[in-house]
């Protein structure tokens, strides 16, 4: 159990990180066609640079940017920018919540 997560709760925090990465970041526009575990190992960094690390909103959209323009090969555009921005923003604002539950 780390920082006081057990296994079941971290699963659901992770689910709805999923589920954030598949509705809202979806550089690819794959959340309709591709299984929903597309971006999971992406997901599972996030909430680890989230709740282990405690990166800021900077640094969470920096590497979302990294993954999409450097792993998966898209141009970096003011729509990816600004989707990475505001994934960032929504999971640095579920941490107060993740931490309490």
């Amino acid at each position: 159990m780390a920082h006081g997560r057990n296994k079941y709760q971290s699963r659901e925090k992770r689910a709805r990180v999923r589920e954030l990465f598949l509705l809202e970041w979806d550089p690819i526009g794959i959340n309709h066609i591709c299984p929903p575990d597309e971006y999971d190992a992406y997901a599972n960094r996030a909430y680890a640079m989230l709740m282990d690390e405690r990166a800021t909103v900077e640094e969470i959209a920096a590497y979302l940017l990294r993954v999409a323009t450097g792993h998966m090969g898209l141009t970096r555009t003011a729509e990816l920018i600004q989707r990475s921005e505001l994934v960032a923003t929504a999971l640095v604002n579920l941490r107060p919540e993740f931490e309490t539950h």
